[in-house]
């Protein structure tokens, strides 16, 4: 088999290889497998990440940098780069997808019901508003009909079917991103209307927007006598999420979790947007799904809550989950119940797994048989071996200029809110045409797992300023290689930022002047008008440019030709000595004096925006 080039070529290399030629192109080959993600096809290319996304973008295909990209993906982008992509599937791979029939027909598309997170603030009525969600399930019959509590459910109501996953915040939700899952279809965010944004609804509306997915806005506790709606929207829109009556995209609903008000109305909005999206799977082929949770329980073993998003899983179903399969011996829906098969957009607790523990956000895939899972598992803990030894290389403020970077995202956490808005201000006014640093997320209190999690999903830096990082998310930072550095200064703070970026300036030329000359005489020797000269100060450099004066007035620039010491060539000719000189591209008189300019590198520093 053909091997792609070297991976050491140059980036500037492969650039022009965006603008193909017409005539016919030879591509070059390149090994990847079907787990690639779009930092290590930018790394196999050679060429800057934000180059590649920024391709995906005009595609149509909106991935973040450690997202995994499908095979067609990869091949369309790496030939608009001049690569031809040789996709080597795991183990057994392309049997799976083969058995499951790759191509869907649309005839045998069905409407699927939306899943749908719930976010928002510790207080805002998170738990209070899934209760009346739950309540005004007509399946259920009577509140709190759900004896067991799995992290994801269905509620029934006349007008369609909604899943609901009940993660806790939003670590299960950013674990899914970072790992190229697309489970939610739909995010509703919960806001008091007495308590307004607060620092964990806008760590949410960050995640959201991050994961490219529409916001419903529930403005809970209307029924409060201190509850301002308008407020609400007033503070929201200047987040970017504008109501839909002030001409915006966003739909908010004022409710009462507490009270039952406009329960109703949030999920026939919630219907509506999922018309609008038209969610469809294919039921009648094996399942595929993405892993919620799992935990193990003491007396059914290691147990998975997974959300079925095509084709359907029956008990005794083979099955691979991430680094673990097995067989299925049970299946629990969200009531507790046991059932027979789950379809598209169903949650179900899965019961009969070996190996590791899969992680949130891991494919559930069926296969054809035990034999075949035991294959695929195996090969896949070897590549994860593999994967564990090989360096993680994320963006850290000494290696910014490495990583091609046009945008620096950066997460800051600090111990008070204004802290926090003078340090967002301070760094975002340094960036500069060529590189603008984002501040993607920005709170109060200690650095969380959750924090940790969303500089993994987006390539940031985490910087603390006066606040510590939490033991377990040191842990995560350690294993993901997230750079955290915390500070107690805030100059020291903006002076490691601004000094990063100042790496990444391109070197500006600047003419330094290193001599001044004064010409005394004129000698003529085969039709050439030589200037006899003492250099006055510094030095005069043969081939250097200089600027010449005239009664301390500039008359032009020109270039010093020859430069002779008595009959010898002089490379240069040193302060109070004489030297003979050609000047070329000026008109020199007795008496004139020139200075003699020397191009130099430098490294450019940033000046503060206006």
């Amino acid at each position: 088999a053909k091997q792609g080039p070297k991976p050491a070529a140059k980036p500037e290399e492969a650039k022009p290889a965006e603008a193909v030629p017409a005539g016919p192109v030879v591509l070059k080959p390149l090994n990847v497998s079907t787990m690639v993600t779009v930092r290590e096809l930018a790394e196999k290319m050679s060429v800057p990440v934000t180059d590649l996304i920024k391709k995906l973008m005009v595609s149509g295909v909106f991935a973040t940098i450690n997202q995994r990209l499908d095979s067609e993906t990869a091949m369309l982008i790496a030939t608009d780069f001049g690569w031809e992509l040789i996709v080597t599937p795991l183990h057994m791979e392309e049997e799976i997808i083969t058995s499951k029939g790759a191509e869907e027909k649309a005839e045998d598309l069905k409407a699927r019901p939306p899943v749908v997170t719930v976010m928002g603030h510790v207080d805002h009525g998170k738990t209070s508003l899934l209760d009346a969600i739950r309540s005004a399930d007509v399946a259920s019959g009577e509140a709190g009909g759900i004896t067991q509590h799995i992290g994801a459910y269905q509620v029934h109501i006349n007008k369609g079917t909604i899943t609901f996953l009940d993660t806790p915040g939003h670590e299960a939700f950013t674990a899914m991103r970072s790992r190229g899952a697309k489970v939610t279809d739909i995010v509703i965010l919960v806001v008091s209307a007495t308590d307004g944004v607060m620092p964990q609804t806008v760590e949410a509306i960050d995640h959201a927007k991050e994961a490219r997915v529409p916001i419903i806005i529930a403005v809970n506790k209307i029924d409060l006598p201190g509850a301002n709606p308008q407020k609400i929207r007033q503070d929201l829109a200047a987040r970017g999420l504008v109501p839909e009556e002030w001409g915006g995209k966003n739909v908010f609903i004022d409710l009462s979790a507490k009270k039952r008000i406009n329960i109703d109305k949030l999920l026939e909005s919630v219907l509506l947007q999922a018309e609008v999206l038209e969610l469809k799977a294919n039921p009648d082929r094996p399942a595929v799904g993405t892993v919620v949770e799992s935990k193990m329980d003491k007396k059914r073993g290691a147990v998975a809550t997974v959300l079925i998003q095509k084709g359907s899983a029956k008990i005794g179903d083979s099955f691979v989950m991430g680094l673990s399969g097995g067989k299925i011996k049970a299946l629990v829906g969200d009531k507790g119940a046991r059932v027979d098969v789950a379809g598209p957009s169903m949650a179900v607790e899965i019961l009969g797994l070996t190996g590791q523990m899969p992680q949130a956000g891991d494919t559930f895939n069926v296969v054809e048989n035990e034999r075949m899972s035991r294959e695929i598992i195996e090969k896949r803990n070897r590549i994860a071996r593999e994967e564990a030894l090989a360096h993680k290389h994320h963006v850290s403020l000494l290696n910014v200029k490495a990583s091609h970077l046009k945008e620096l995202p950066i997460i800051i956490k600090a111990d008070v809110s204004g802290s926090v808005e003078v340090l967002k201000d301070s760094l975002e006014k340094l960036s500069t045409p060529e590189i603008s640093v984002r501040v993607i997320h920005a709170g109060l209190g200690n650095a969380s797992e959750s924090d940790v999690l969303l500089a993994t999903a987006s390539n940031a830096i985490m910087l603390l300023f006066h606040v510590d990082i939490d033991a377990r998310a040191k842990e995560t930072a350690d294993k993901n290689g997230i750079e955290v550095r915390t500070y107690q200064i805030i100059y020291e703070l903006t002076a490691d930022v601004k000094a990063s970026l100042e790496g990444l300036l391109e070197p500006e030329t600047v003419d330094v002047t290193v001599g001044k000359v004064e010409i005394r005489q004129e000698f003529k020797i085969r039709h050439a008008r030589i200037a006899g000269c003492q250099v006055m100060e510094g030095k005069a450099v043969r081939g250097a440019k200089i600027k010449l004066f005239r009664a301390g007035q500039p008359v032009g620039e020109g270039r010093l030709e020859v430069l002779k010491r008595f009959k010898d060539e002089a490379k240069e000719v040193e302060k109070g000595l004489e030297c003979g000189v050609t000047l070329q591209g000026v008109e020199w008189q007795l008496n004139d004096t020139f200075e003699v300019l020397v191009q130099e590198k430098r490294v450019r520093r940033l000046t503060q925006n206006a």
